[in-house]
């Protein structure tokens, strides 16, 4: 029987949420450098390759859960009755993260205020639709300008080339980011991107780099993939080959002084593509509690970052918990870890409070 609750119910049973918690930790490492007090290129092919998986992750997830819908209603597939539309499932997710993105960055803006860092009007647009508010929030509008883009797309261009637009989009952003030193020495090139530089800092947003992801998560979806165990060693050995690439091509870029940032790698289409096939195949259990601490692990392990820092400066722990870069990161890890299951659990109590003093507040009609 193929309808949407058998579909569902079929995609949340594998490695998919289990994995969330792996990549939420992995986006920590990012912003602590786990291994720098022991090894700079251990810690540069730990925290600013390998880790680089994390974010494709999400986006691939996005794409397969809510731009899924949107392809199969394009090549004619879809369920005739489905019982949510796709539309609404995909303006219910931008309206979600739009809200996300607002009520972060005022949870941030405190912090900016302090440290000095409010944009001015000149950069307002550039901060909100690019940068991020705040340095970790750039996924938030990359993923709502990434969803809307493909959505254009959808309605524009044939299924054939959607991929191909994507891939090249990807393959710009490429060039200004971990390849940038080399095409640079052209000065026509190097013009180019001071112009798309003035726009955005980096090309690691919406435009150049979410699109391509949260389409290959919506085109796996749509491909059967069986949990056998040469399936398995299929995208197991995927995964390991592209990585390894993916590493040896981290490290030479870094190396030839190339990179101008370091979020984007060309096998790291290939890479993910395996992997998220991988999780696929590898058994699991939907778990709605884990899925929301893992976004909470997201926004909040910034602030957690700065409150560790205050605490060991108070205690006078500072060489443990700060200059010790591994403690560091774990001290965040399980911190950010416990604070997101609390926020979890209790957001619910908090919902339903709020919506009493709503109602509550609400004039009631005359009878």
């Amino acid at each position: 029987m193929n309808n949407n609750k058998s579909t569902t119910r079929q995609q949340t049973q594998t490695a998919i949420d289990p994995f969330r918690l792996v990549a939420a930790f992995l986006i920590v490492a990012i912003h602590t450098a786990p291994l720098s007090t022991f090894s700079e290129t251990a810690d540069f092919l730990f925290s600013y390759c390998f880790a680089r998986i994390a974010v494709p992750f999400f986006l691939m997830t996005t794409g397969y859960f809510v731009l899924s819908p949107l392809i199969s209603k394009k090549s004619g597939s879809m369920n005739p009755r489905p019982l949510v539309s796709p539309y609404k499932r995909f303006w219910k997710s931008m309206k979600k993260t739009a809200l996300l993105y607002l009520g972060a960055t005022a949870l941030y803006l405190p912090v900016n205020i302090y440290s000095g860092k409010l944009p001015g009007l000149n950069d307002i647009f550039k901060v909100l639709v690019f940068d991020g508010t705040f340095y970790h929030l750039w996924y938030l509008p990359a993923t709502l300008l990434g969803m809307l883009l493909l959505f254009l797309l959808f309605k524009k261009c044939s299924s054939r080339i959607l991929m191909p637009v994507c891939v090249t989009l990807y393959l710009i952003g490429l060039l200004g980011d971990s390849w940038y030193g080399l095409v640079s020495k052209l000065p026509p090139v190097k013009s180019f991107y001071d112009v798309l530089f003035s726009i955005s800092s980096y090309t690691r947003n919406g435009f150049f780099y979410a699109p391509v992801f949260l389409l290959m998560g919506a085109v796996v979806s749509h491909r059967r993939i069986r949990r056998r165990f040469d399936t398995v060693m299929i995208n197991l050995t995927g995964t390991l080959f592209f990585l390894l690439l993916m590493l040896g091509e981290g490290f030479l870029s870094f190396h030839l002084e190339w990179q101008r940032h370091n979020s984007m790698y060309l096998f790291l289409i290939p890479c993910m593509y395996f992997l998220f096939r991988l999780l696929l195949c590898l058994p699991g259990k939907g778990k709605p509690m884990l899925r929301q601490a893992t976004l909470w692990i997201y926004i909040l392990h910034p602030l957690v970052i700065i409150l560790i820092r205050g605490f060991a400066k108070l205690t006078r722990l500072t060489p443990y918990l700060v200059e010790n870069s591994l403690i560091h990161y774990l001290a965040v890890c399980a911190a950010s870890f416990i604070l997101a299951l609390a926020v979890t659990a209790f957001s619910p109590v908090l919902a339903a409070l709020a919506t009493t003093i709503w109602k509550q507040k609400l004039p009631r009609k005359r009878r």
